[in-house]
């Protein structure tokens, strides 16, 4: 089978799609099938320095963003005007490529990217697959959902925001979760952190920022510190620039209690087993993020990003606390209202499961699986129009 893949600007766009190709190609090794993988994307991007890495050949095109904003005269500007004289001239280099690969399926899983190669395949007659992580629908996966692809949706009220020709064929799948991720051992946790002052006694909660760590996140959890140590176990990944300011802020507490907050720059491949430790998380509300959570079962608290494109951050948190499957700062960032929203996580432990179940009613751990077979039939579908 020949796919070629395109997608990507964030993590967010990237890595979903690295873990459905990994599954295809798991699957039709199975079958007794091989897989050859053709990676399109942006110059000097994240998806080219993921695609090397994982040994996936890479092609790049040209492409433009749409800077967004709420007054349309704003949008005529100078930067919007060259930039979709770009996006035209990569619909034209990804009509070659596309010609030259010859894909049984094209798979899109949005960023600015994925509008001209999703218009080339669409143009060229191949299938085109498009998969939305979020609970919105970005603006190049809406382009792209007019064009007759298939497209495989995360949540299910992202359904209704399909256009209505799209609706007939679209697959509520999840959004893909890396396998390790779901493969974390509890009890090794604190080991493989060297987390010396972990209380097996007291719950644990994990906090990130994601690999840079978030100044706003530290700053909140630095203020509740004195309370929050008293409570809970809490392992910090806050960015290599932080790591001083935030072992500097338990240096005049009582030792054990300091010892309990372990400050750590980056978690790399003991994640999933921080994760299985993890009684809640403290975190962004990025689409990866909640996949991962919800499909583990996890109480959450989320702290928004408040410039994600879309404020898409802010619409995933809130629809998950109004399922009563996360608690969230949607409106107000604060120590005072993160302590709030903490407090009956750490105290009440039935409550703290309820959250977590619910969670877990919303996680896809099987969604790699399902976009497979979006991929697969839609790949079966074209071999029956030849």
């Amino acid at each position: 089978m020949r796919l070629m893949v395109t997608g990507g600007g964030t993590g967010g766009h990237t890595y979903p799609a690295l873990t459905a190709v990994n599954a295809l190609r798991a699957r039709l090794e199975s079958q007794g099938r091989g897989l050859e993988v053709l990676w399109v994307g942006a110059e000097d991007s994240l998806e080219k320095r993921v695609a090397r890495s994982n040994g996936i050949p890479f092609r790049s095109v040209d492409t433009g963003k749409v800077r967004r904003s709420k007054n349309p005269l704003k949008m005529i500007s100078g930067e919007n005007i060259r930039d979709m004289g770009k996006a035209f001239r990569g619909v034209f280099q990804s009509r070659r490529v596309v010609a030259d690969f010859r894909p049984d399926v094209v798979l899109a899983t949005g960023g600015y990217v994925a509008v001209p190669v999703g218009l080339a395949a669409r143009m060229g007659g191949r299938p085109l697959v498009v998969h939305e992580q979020t609970v919105l629908l970005g603006l190049a996966n809406r382009v792209l959902a007019r064009t007759g692809a298939r497209m495989a949706v995360t949540s299910e009220s992202t359904l209704k925001l399909l256009p209505e020709s799209a609706r007939a064929q679209a697959v509520v799948t999840g959004n893909p979760v890396r396998p390790a991720v779901l493969e974390g051992q509890a009890e090794k946790g604190a080991a493989g952190l060297g987390f010396e002052g972990y209380d097996p006694d007291l719950p644990t909660v994990y906090v990130t920022g994601g690999a840079q760590g978030s100044v706003q996140i530290n700053d909140t959890v630095r203020g509740v510190l004195p309370w929050l140590l008293e409570r809970a176990n809490v392992v910090h990944q806050c960015g290599e620039a932080n790591v001083d300011d935030l072992r500097a802020a338990t240096r005049d507490l009582d030792p054990a209690l300091a010892a309990r907050h372990h400050v750590t720059a980056f978690v790399g491949a003991e994640l999933p087993d921080v994760l299985a430790m993890a009684d809640v998380v403290v975190s962004r509300s990025g689409a990866g993020t909640i996949a991962e959570l919800t499909a583990l079962g996890k109480a959450a608290v989320f702290i928004p990003l408040a410039s994600s494109a879309g404020d898409e951050q802010r619409h995933n948190a809130r629809h998950l606390q109004e399922a009563g499957a996360a608690l969230a700062l949607v409106d107000e960032v604060s120590p005072e209202r993160l302590r709030e929203n903490l407090d009956p996580l750490l105290t009440d432990a039935d409550h703290r499961a309820t959250v977590a179940e619910k969670a877990k009613e919303h996680g896809r751990p099987d969604a790699a699986d399902r976009l497979v077979d979006v991929v697969l039939s839609a790949e079966s579908g074209r071999a029956r129009v030849s």
